[in-house]
């Protein structure tokens, strides 16, 4: 009986390891057999580096959208990466029993406030802080990198945190034993040990904040060009396909269909580089 019931519970495990393997495939099936068709009728070169995306005059150039993806991500890491692996350092290794609750109680709030109360934060103190500050019009590339930076904490401050305290006491011991520093021992031994884990914290937080959308729309200014500057507003590939999406027809529907093909492709390359570099360690 006790043999059955394990038989049972695999085939459920199992059943539902393929529903999740299924869902990916019928999401690339709808992506890829109504977006590949769009792209080659536009022309790849078109569509991929046109910097021009006029739907009315047949003009589907996404290049200014992926530059602004690539702007906002790049300019979130830099903010989030820093501060979230020092945090949950902080957290792991150096936090006082006492505060270490409310810490933890705050990190988790924040995973779960709603993007678009991220997006009304941004609007209401970022785009007023950096017009003041900066100049432009507030809506820009750094005010959605500032946003989607403070978004990305959590992930990468849980993630991390655990993966340091998943390392082995006896790494930290050995430091000490040997000589080191408290600091020297957490820094140069236990981070080294925990790198996988921060990586994939850091991979998450790319997905993350390359996928955003609602906070973005609200921060971003979203315009179809490339940034002139830190403070010229910006359009991502999301914010492009959920702003159009509602009144689009026939190709132009198509091309954003094309555009969420270009996006997926963006986060299969960084999942793939994430296995390969986890692979060469």
């Amino acid at each position: 009986m006790r043999e059955m019931k394990e038989k049972g519970m695999h085939a459920v495990f199992f059943m539902t390891a393929c529903l999740s393997i299924i869902a990916v495939l019928l999401i690339c099936i709808f992506l890829f057999s109504n977006g590949i068709p769009a792209i080659a009728k536009i022309g790849w070169m078109d569509f991929i580096f046109g910097r021009v995306w006029r739907p009315n005059n047949q003009l589907f150039g996404i290049f200014p959208m992926i530059i602004g993806s690539i702007y906002v991500t790049a300019g979130a890491l830099l903010i989030g990466v820093p501060i979230g692996v020092t945090t949950a350092i902080f957290m792991a290794k150096f936090c006082p029993k006492p505060l270490y609750p409310l810490f933890k109680r705050t990190i988790n709030l924040m995973a779960g406030i709603p993007s678009v109360v991220y997006g009304f934060f941004g609007l209401v103190v970022l785009v007023p802080f950096v017009r003041n500050q900066l100049g432009g019009f507030g809506m820009s590339v750094l005010t959605a990198s500032l946003l989607l930076g403070l978004m990305i904490l959590p992930t990468i401050i849980t993630i991390s945190e655990s993966s340091i305290r998943a390392v082995a006491d006896s790494y930290y011991e050995g430091g000490i034993a040997l000589g080191a520093s408290h600091e020297r021992s957490v820094f140069f031994i236990v981070l080294r040990g925990a790198k996988r884990g921060i990586l994939a914290s850091i991979i998450l937080g790319i997905g993350r904040a390359i996928g955003e959308t609602m906070a973005v729309i609200m921060v971003a200014g979203n315009q179809a060009v490339i940034p002139a500057s830190l403070t010229s507003g910006v359009r991502t590939l999301t914010t492009n396909i959920v702003l159009e999406m509602g009144y689009s027809t026939d190709l132009h529907r198509e091309a954003l269909i094309g555009t969420a093909v270009v996006l997926f492709v963006f986060i299969l390359m960084i999942n793939l580089s994430f296995a390969v570099m986890n692979k060469g360690d």
